[in-house]
Parts: C-alpha cells; structure tokens; sequence
C-alpha cells in the first residue's frame, strides 16, 4: 500500500505542473478528495522528488493568486440570464 500512495503522489505532480491545473480538477481525474491531493503534493511529495515538488508549488501558487477572479467570473455567469 505504502508504494502506491507513493506512485500517486509522484504521478498527480506531474499532472499539475504538465496541465497547470487546479486541485480540484486533480481530484477529479485521478477520483480522490481534494484533501488527498493536497496532502500528497504537499507533504509526501515534497519528500520523494522536491525539485517536482517545487513545480508543483509554483503551479499552485499561481492557481492562489487567481482564485478570486475565477470565482468572480463563476458568480457572474451564474447571475448572467437572471435580470
């Protein structure tokens, strides 16, 4: 058991920082909880290859920074026909 959270972990960093993808679509691809994800790119990951580790943290950071205007953008969308 202990390889396969490994391999997981190695394998959703590369997603990210491959599609400069958010958590939560992660989660979704590889059928986990967002939780799993951010535990296994920020901690276990950061132990088995730090320089992917790195990449991943770059990605996410950037993903942090422009939460807020997706969410904007979300919520306008919704509110767009309803006038």
């Amino acid at each position: 058991m202990k390889g396969i959270v490994e391999e997981r972990a190695v394998e959703l960093g590369t997603y990210i920082v491959e599609n400069q993808t958010t958590v939560r679509d992660a989660a979704k691809k590889f059928g986990v909880s967002k939780s799993t994800v951010h535990t296994d790119v920020s901690q276990r990951l950061q132990k088995l290859n730090p320089c992917l580790y790195h990449e991943v943290r770059s990605v996410l950071d950037i993903n942090k920074a422009q939460r807020h205007i997706r969410g904007g953008i979300a919520t306008r969308e919704k509110y767009k026909g309803k006038e």
